[in-house]
């Protein structure tokens, strides 16, 4: 069985090991949409983490059986084509969740208790020119008694409500922005409102296409800060600047952006106020979290030779 890798070097330095026991294997660090169809012509098992597969290149490979996504979300792969062409494709889930839920209360916490600011002044000598044992120059706030906010109550949403009540904070579910509130959860725009902090959890869908915009951030009081660990377009980035900016919210920290790798361009990069964080789409990667990706990517691939559904999206 030859299996081809498109894009190893989204997995970092971890081992490939139990990928390279299951047949032939060759990986390449990336990969062009040009190199797409010469590199995997003899591929019976495709992997790829965010190259993009079309119908083309499935009509052009065929003795591609399986397309194995070495992610959770399969917009870059044709999944009407590959159902077309007889061919499966398997994704994988859960795999990253601790490591997100400690991104983001690692970024909350970084935030609240402006963190990056200290730890910048002490590089800069500030606490050695101090005139006593500690600085107070920026304002520092507990997580307990906070209410939290959470938009997507999946598995990572849950995840974090539980972390989050470990921390003595008030955790409210948002409802779907224009749905009548479910046992349990707050209609959206309350949720909003009255929220000290709201991280968002939801997948990437038409109804949550800049769900986050000027609107909605004008609902937030002027000392509720954002954390977004999920997908950069949930949130308009020009009128989150702005809301930055005018003191609309208080701070925001955000994992991810609506393009990436980052645009020098967007409006979130040009911003340069102290209550803005960006960590490069690093939620997901924690070594452990890297190394359970491969391991149920081979899984799939096991489950598919003996003729076994797993993971299977279409």
């Amino acid at each position: 069985m030859n299996i081809v890798m498109l894009d190893t070097h989204t997995l970092g330095e971890n081992a490939l090991t139990p990928l390279e026991q299951l047949g032939h294997f060759t990986g390449y660090a990336l990969t062009s949409p040009s190199e797409v169809i010469p590199r995997s012509k003899n591929a019976h098992v495709l992997i790829t983490n965010k190259v993009k597969i079309t119908k083309e290149h499935m009509q052009a490979l065929p003795n591609l059986q399986l397309i194995c996504v070495a992610a959770t979300g399969t917009n870059n792969i044709d999944l009407p084509a590959a159902r077309e062409c007889g061919v499966t494709v398997c994704n994988v889930a859960g795999y990253s969740t601790a490591s997100v839920i400690q991104h983001t209360f690692t970024l909350m916490s970084l935030l609240l208790n402006n963190m990056h600011r200290y730890i910048n002044d002490c590089h800069e000598g500030a606490w050695q020119r101090s005139d006593m044992f500690c600085r107070l120059d920026y304002p520092i706030h507990e997580l307990a008694g906070k209410q939290l906010t959470i938009i997507g109550y999946g598995e990572l949403g849950q995840g974090v409500e539980k972390v989050a009540q470990a921390f003595g904070m008030q955790v409210v579910i948002a409802e779907r922005q224009g749905a009548e509130p479910r046992q349990g959860r707050m209609r959206f725009e309350d949720a909003l409102a009255q929220a000290d902090i709201v991280s968002i959890h939801s997948p990437l869908t038409e109804d949550t296409v800049n769900l986050i915009n000027a609107d909605t951030l004008a609902l937030m009081k002027p000392s509720a800060v954002l954390i977004n660990t999920a997908r950069g377009p949930i949130i308009n980035e020009a009128d989150l600047a702005q809301a930055l900016t005018n003191g609309t919210i208080a701070g925001a920290a955000l994992d991810v952006l609506s393009e990436e790798p980052a645009r020098s361009d967007n409006p979130l990069l040009e911003y340069t106020g102290s209550n803005l964080l960006l960590t490069p789409h690093t939620a997901w990667a924690s070594h452990q979290a890297r190394d359970r990706l491969i391991a149920q990517i081979a899984l799939n691939i096991t489950a598919f030779t003996h003729g076994e559904s797993r993971n299977l999206v279409s």
